[in-house]
């Protein structure tokens, strides 16, 4: 089943809510259980991130990386299988204080009327 938009709003909510707050339990009431995030910021290679463990070594790397990270201009694009979520963040670099800013996408999947998967893809800009 996929959720209606109005239901994939509030799962975004739930998911960004638990992901900022580190709090991979609330996380997983969003997601389905093979849920699979894979993660390219443009610089880095590109990542593919299966499970608590591997999501939470991700949330400790970023957090140890950047003293700063703020989104805005998110805008959600839903479709009838997928949404799309746009944005741009701007980052400090924990080492070094260099500001960094990036636009992005993200592609979203569902399965049983949660989050199946989440593609990340950043830029410069």
């Amino acid at each position: 089943m996929t959720p209606t938009p109005e239901q994939r709003d509030q799962l975004f909510r739930d998911f960004a809510r638990a992901l900022f707050k580190n709090d991979l339990a609330a996380l997983y009431q969003t997601v389905s259980p093979d849920f699979l995030w894979s993660y390219f910021d443009g610089i880095s290679t590109a990542r593919q991130l299966a499970g608590p463990d591997a999501i939470s070594a991700h949330l400790a790397e970023q957090k140890a990386t950047f003293s700063a990270q703020h989104y805005y201009d998110v805008v959600y694009h839903h479709l009838p299988e997928l949404t799309f979520m746009t944005f741009r963040v701007s980052e400090t670099i924990h080492a070094t204080g260099t500001e960094r800013q990036q636009r992005g996408v993200e592609y979203y999947s569902f399965k049983d009327g949660k989050i199946a998967t989440k593609d990340v893809y950043r830029k410069p800009g």
